[in-house]
């Protein structure tokens, strides 16, 4: 996955949308910024309890003066949403006067920066080659399950008569399957609301030699009698969303998806889960260069 920013400062981007040369996107990891909180010089970006806001502001401007979102030395104005794991989305055409609600944004405007703030939830960007919109999406579990990114291709062709086949899509790091545990119910959400939901998860029970010697350890006192502990339910988030995408008519040739899990490479990204609620956030953008 191409990268740019300085010999510290790494941001993610993909191939495909790269192509695009009206479009900056990319997001963010956590390597060269100034916060101390999270581990030395961590390029936080979210006013977060632990963090220094001067800090946080600092890093923003390195962040988009490497991302090349700035005008006259000035960075374009940034659209940050409150994020509340909905499926709300916003049309922006100018920098809102207050912070909006919801966890979608799309435009047509240039010069606007969109932003999606992520420590585990999948950043999903979407781009018109051909009207040269762009929308930016928050998909947690939740958003995933409320569609959020099929509803984000349907409201860009609402707002910009968007087609689908046109779409060029990029999920960015999240969580994957290899660490996503979820609960029962998290899995009979999904299985009520899509006929693929089987394929989104994966099961795994603790094996080895510890379990095979001392197997009475390993066993529940429920009633009526010892069962064996329940096997371990996984989510593939990234495959959830790629199938709205596809079920929204984006071609599968036009969706890349970052191989990175949040929770694996606590090195380059933060993770929520992996560091127990004490860390960063990233920031997924994408936006539309003025004509010169």
């Amino acid at each position: 996955m191409p990268t740019k920013g300085s010999p510290t400062l790494t941001i993610l981007q993909a191939a495909s949308l790269k192509t695009l040369p009206w479009l900056i996107h990319g997001v963010s990891t956590r390597l060269g910024g100034s916060s101390k909180a999270y581990g030395g010089a961590a390029l936080n970006l979210g006013f977060t309890r632990h963090d220094a806001r001067a800090a946080v502001e600092n890093n923003r401007a390195t962040f988009l003066k490497n991302l090349g979102a700035t005008r006259n030395r000035h960075p374009w104005p940034l659209v940050i949403l409150r994020q509340i794991h909905s499926d709300l989305i916003h049309h922006v055409s100018e920098p809102p006067e207050t912070m909006l609600t919801g966890d979608g944004l799309v435009t047509s405007t240039p010069g606007i920066l969109l932003a999606i703030q992520t420590a585990d939830c999948l950043p999903v960007i979407l781009a018109d080659g051909k009207r040269h919109a762009v929308g930016v999406f928050h998909s947690g579990w939740r958003g995933t399950l409320k569609r959020i990114v099929e509803k984000g291709v349907g409201e860009m062709r609402r707002c910009f008569g968007t087609l689908p086949r046109d779409l060029k899509a990029f999920i960015g790091p999240g969580v994957h399957a290899c660490c996503y545990q979820v609960g029962q119910e998290v899995r009979d959400k999904f299985e009520s609301q899509f006929d693929y939901a089987a394929a989104l998860f994966h099961e795994t029970k603790e094996t080895g030699d510890i379990h095979e010697k001392y197997p009475l350890l390993f066993l529940t006192a429920r009633a009526p009698g010892h069962s064996v502990l329940p096997k371990k339910i996984f989510l593939d988030l990234v495959k959830a969303n790629r199938y709205q995408l596809i079920a929204a008519g984006v071609p599968r040739r036009n969706i890349a998806a970052s191989p990175l899990c949040t929770s694996c490479r606590v090195d380059l990204l933060f993770s929520y889960r992996a560091e127990k609620g004490v860390t960063g956030r990233l920031l997924g953008v994408a936006g539309i260069r003025p004509k010169a």
